[in-house]
């Protein structure tokens, strides 16, 4: 029996019927409430298989009489020497391995510059000023369209000062004033929200892949705050979209050889001096994704911190596709035949993309799934490869090991892809998809935009555990998951602050 699903909307506003099967509801709640009932018993296999030496002990203990503790009091006199040299060895060994194991590392607060209303570039607004540029034929100017209308953004996206002017300013200090407003703008809002002081902070990281100016953005920073004179800084380039997980990781590091301090993270990606000029297709999507984005994160050992802290840092993992010259030149900045300068995507993205998934999820997959998705992962790869047999390579249920997810917005395609790959829900990648309707590719602080859409929803619990994934250039895979500390209310300065009533809205297919 058929029955026609409800109807798709295309861009004309016409609607579409196609008939398909409906699914076997009946036998997919079995099937679901089977795996959860597996899930828990291996889970639990251990204390379940302690339950008979439990009972044992109290049998025994409820028979227990004076005699018997007075009979294990001479035993223990007795052998005092030894019982000494036991509970020194125990004190000994407990102290060297509080003193040794890693630190806790909390992220504080964190915030996400919201643009100003003056720098949105609806689709109509973006088009008419690239057609009156006059730097693209009409072949480019249609293909922008079209990206445009199929990239998920919406109309609320901003571009930067310089582009909104004709012709367009992209001078340096024009890409200094993006930097430093971006920048400012997030950290005033996380020194406001902690009352912590900028003489406070003992690391920075600053992230952007393409503008690294002289002086650094790092030094802007500690200049402008007038930060102390024995901070560690650091400035990471060239890194791409997931250079911010690469940030947040290097921070853990030198938290973990620094006692007693903060580290500041700031994640951004400047768009002034990289609009591409040109008629090259695959150079002139970045123009039609990329959008003004930064976010600033507070993060301390610490363990007084733990009482207001929002998350606790549990993962971190990096990995590295580029082994070959396809992975690395996915993402790349290069000139066309004019000498235009752009950022490059090529078509075997996806592709490439993937292959670093895969390996991410082989290193991360260990570290955060229960061991009943294990087992059924182990079992299945040793059926493939030992045995020969004709059967799927079994994909993991990553909802048993996270409440949710934030997906690097870097286009419609990887969110869907992802959804897809990870056979995720669509409230999973809700946070994604809004994210990159009102805020566009934001590049690495895209993550972070997601993961304020969580907040803002009210759907953040204590215990709930966060996978933050970005790609990057090189091409590279990197990873991040927290636990939140308590139930996390949206912050005042939050960027969904003014919308997130209106989410999550119905995107055009």
């Amino acid at each position: 029996m058929t029955t026609p699903p409800p109807p798709t909307t295309l861009h004309g506003g016409d609607h579409i019927h196609q008939p398909r099967r409906l699914p076997d509801f009946l036998q997919s709640v079995n099937l679901k409430y089977v795996k959860l009932g597996y899930h828990y018993l291996v889970t639990h296999l251990f204390t379940l298989s302690l339950l008979p030496l439990i009972t044992f002990v109290i049998l025994q203990a409820s028979q227990t009489d004076y005699q018997d503790i007075h009979n294990l009091y001479l035993h223990l006199q007795y052998n005092l020497v030894t019982v000494i040299m036991s509970l020194t060895l125990l004190v000994f060994g407990s102290t060297v391995y509080l003193m040794t194991r890693p630190k806790s590392i909390y992220l504080v607060d964190y915030s996400c510059y919201r643009p100003p209303n003056h720098l949105r570039a609806s689709l109509h607004r973006f088009m008419e000023h690239s057609r009156l540029t006059g730097d693209f034929d009409q072949s480019s100017l249609e293909f922008q369209r079209k990206i445009l209308e199929r990239s998920g953004l919406g109309d609320e996206t901003c571009v930067p000062a310089a582009m909104h002017f004709i012709p367009p300013r992209p001078t340096m200090s024009a890409a200094r004033e993006e930097a430093e407003t971006v920048m400012f703008g997030a950290l005033d809002n996380i020194f406001a929200s902690t009352n912590v002081k900028p003489k406070e902070i003992g690391i920075l990281v600053v992230n952007c892949s393409l503008f690294n100016p002289t002086p650094s953005l790092s030094s802007m920073i500690v200049n402008k705050y007038k930060l102390r004179g024995n901070i560690r800084t650091f400035n990471l380039g060239g890194m791409g979209c997931s250079a911010g997980v690469i940030a947040i990781d290097l921070a853990k590091d030198m938290l973990q050889v620094h006692r007693n301090t903060y580290a500041v993270v700031v994640s951004t990606e400047n768009i002034t001096q990289n609009w591409y000029f040109g008629n090259k297709k695959s150079m002139l999507i970045p123009n039609c994704l990329f959008r003004v984005g930064c976010a600033a994160m507070l993060l301390s050992n610490k363990p007084a911190e733990r009482k207001r802290a929002k998350y606790k840092l549990v993962h971190v993992v990096r990995t590295h596709c580029g082994a070959n010259d396809q992975a690395f030149n996915c993402v790349y900045q290069e000139q066309d035949n004019n000498g235009k300068t752009g950022v490059s995507l090529s078509k075997d993205l996806m592709a490439i993309a993937g292959q670093a998934l895969k390996t991410n999820i082989t290193t991360l997959g260990p570290l955060v799934l229960p061991i009943s998705e294990q087992l059924l992962f182990f079992s299945t790869l040793v059926g493939k490869k030992l045995l020969n047999l004709k059967i799927k390579p079994y994909i993991p249920d990553f909802e048993l090991a996270f409440d949710h997810f934030c997906i690097h917005a870097g286009g419609r395609a990887v969110i869907d892809e992802l959804e897809k790959n990870l056979q995720l829900s669509p409230e999973h990648v809700e946070a994604s998809r809004m994210t990159l309707h009102r805020f566009g590719n934001s590049s690495s602080s895209s993550i972070w935009y997601e993961l304020g859409y969580t907040e803002a929803k009210g759907r953040m619990r204590k215990g709930n555990r966060v996978w933050q994934i970005a790609f990057g250039s090189g091409f590279k895979c990197n990873s991040a998951v927290w636990e939140a500390l308590r139930n996390v209310k949206p912050s005042n300065h939050s960027p969904w602050a003014d919308c997130i009533d209106r989410y999550p809205v119905e995107l055009v297919s």
